[in-house]
């Protein structure tokens, strides 16, 4: 079994040389994310297909999927790819073992008083009061790119596995890339997914505490220093998918 998410225990991470950096295509496109809604050891490229974020319960309360040493950050942001090859056929891919591709990305909460801050996550929560009922969906402006929301992330540093998807049917199909550096939020900003979202109508519970617990652990490898590229991610469409379901 290869279930996601793990706790991944830092010091047994096994140094591969082969890993090195990544090559992030479009990723600095301020049109490339069009639609909010509320709902391994490869050189081969990856499309990315969509993203969407966990969350517990506010800044204090752990929401983050994967953990590190025990620690469950506020949020984790993830971007699932695909082969290139596959030529966006998810069917197909989540029957390959590493036909999907999951980059994981910490969310914590900033250091000092600011509010709303980063000015890119500001943008992108923006959105959050179009979409607080299920199955509402927001046309999303140009203006934000990925780069401007992983801002502050050293993109060579990175844990390495393989495992599942942490949302049925939780295909053991995925290469999960989980990087070490968080993206720091204002402490507003986070806590705006869990008080604002609801998992129904209006009248139903908020959103919180949407992640899959922690799975067995699974063999994890870590880049010895910066590198050439490994893998290659090319991106042709981007989603804000809000998972309401936790499993």
């Amino acid at each position: 079994m290869q279930q996601s998410p793990i706790d991944i225990v830092s010091a047994s991470a096994t140094i591969d040389s082969k890993l090195g950096a990544f090559t992030f295509n479009n990723y600095g496109s301020n049109s490339s994310m069009t639609n909010a809604s509320n709902t391994g050891k490869t050189q081969e490229a990856y499309d990315n297909l969509q993203f969407h974020l966990h969350w517990g319960n506010g800044s204090s309360v752990g929401g983050s999927e994967h953990t590190v040493d025990g620690k469950r950050y506020p949020m984790e942001l993830h971007i699932v790819s695909a082969k290139a090859s596959f030529n966006g056929d998810t069917a197909q891919a989540v029957q390959n073992s590493t036909g999907l591709a999951a980059l994981g990305f910490f969310i914590e909460e900033m250091s000092g008083n600011e509010t709303a801050s980063p000015a890119s996550w500001k943008t992108l929560t923006s959105y959050l009061a179009n979409i607080t009922q299920k199955d509402q969906s927001v046309e999303i402006a140009a203006g934000v790119s990925l780069d401007d929301l992983l801002s502050g992330v050293d993109r060579t540093k990175y844990y390495r596995y393989l495992g599942s998807l942490t949302t049925p049917s939780c295909n053991e199909a995925v290469v999960w890339t989980v990087f070490k550096d968080s993206i720091k939020v204002s402490k507003d900003l986070i806590d705006l997914f869990s008080t604002t979202l609801h998992v129904g109508d209006s009248t139903s519970e908020l959103m919180t505490n949407v992640f899959r617990g922690v799975q067995p652990a699974q063999p994890v490898t870590t880049q010895a220093t910066s590198g050439s590229s490994t893998t290659c991610f090319s991106l042709v469409l981007m989603a804000l998918c809000l998972l309401i379901r936790s499993v």
